[in-house]
């Protein structure tokens, strides 16, 4: 059943890529990825082919749980039930849905490889297809394995691809690091043309992390740089180690602002699956990024 939920720089060298978008019906038969040179050999994935009703492979993931906020000030309770992240029809679904809940009345799921799958360097994408509405924010996303230690965002935080929903037709790629992190990551947007939204299909999102500078990619185009020289003057790079990835369906928040009576829940976010891969032979050169104003 569907509810209406009412409550109350740095240096960037690509800026937003318009480009028409290419929606394949079904997953390639034999991954590999399009883009950013190189030969590329598959290393992890998840395909979600669990019969459905699964619980996502405990070997891959695991959960984060609870309703602190998130550091966001989020709407959210994360819970490891299969109510909020379950396997159906060989994909995974994230669910937000209104419900009472360890005191919350929102419950939805944070997955992550943290223990299970780290990456120094490779590609790494997922086919998504987003959920919409005011207040709606999913993400996926990697952290340094060494936030235990370091802090966040000291370890290092790359948002692979992050969609609010009163944006339906933009997703965004950024870092978080010391002296850049918050509302000051270096990030950009990725738009879509013509008024497309997002939620209307699957789409790829990825990015390559090299030794000194990440691509992002929506569809195997690429769309926004960084490096060394885009952080602000003194400040550190801190993403030359390994990183675990994040899949999570947030609710609310200061940046995404929270859910209005034009709100439907529940949402889902369905991921068809998640693949890393590393280079096989020496990557070439990046291509020049075409800084372009966003729609």
């Amino acid at each position: 059943m569907n509810i209406f939920f009412g409550l109350g720089t740095g240096i960037i060298f690509g800026l937003a890529a318009v480009a028409t978008t290419t929606l394949a019906a079904d997953r390639p038969a034999s991954p590999a990825p399009a883009g950013g040179g190189g030969d590329w050999k598959l290393v992890w994935s998840d395909e979600f082919n669990q019969p459905d009703g699964s619980r996502p492979d405990s070997a891959k993931w695991s959960f984060e749980t609870g309703g602190n906020g998130w550091g966001n000030n989020e709407l959210e309770y994360y819970t490891d039930r299969t109510n909020n992240a379950v396997i159906a029809d060989g994909k995974l679904v994230i669910q937000a849905q209104t419900e009472n809940y360890g005191g919350k009345a929102i419950t939805s799921a944070r997955l992550l490889t943290k223990n299970k799958g780290a990456w120094t360097y490779g590609r790494f994408e997922a086919r998504i297809k987003i959920p919409r509405g005011q207040g709606i924010w999913p993400a996926f996303w990697m952290l340094g394995t060494d936030i235990g230690s370091a802090g966040w965002p000291a370890c290092g935080e790359i948002d692979i691809m992050e969609n609010i929903g009163k944006e339906p037709g933009k997703v965004h790629g950024t870092v978080h690091g010391p002296g850049y992190s918050g509302g000051d990551g270096i990030g950009g947007p990725f738009a879509l043309p013509d008024g497309a939204t997002f939620a209307d299909d699957f789409h790829v999102y990825a990015v390559d992390c090299e030794s000194n500078v990440i691509t992002w990619y929506v569809d195997n185009r690429p769309y926004f740089r960084v490096t060394p020289a885009s952080l602000p003057k003194g400040r550190a790079w801190v993403y030359n180690h390994p990183k675990f990835l994040l899949l999570n369906l947030a609710v609310g928040g200061g940046w995404p602002g929270y859910p209005d009576k034009t709100t439907i829940l529940p949402q889902q976010m369905v991921v068809d699956y998640v693949r890393v891969y590393a280079r096989a032979l020496p990557a070439e050169a990046p291509a020049p990024l075409q800084a372009r104003a966003a729609n």
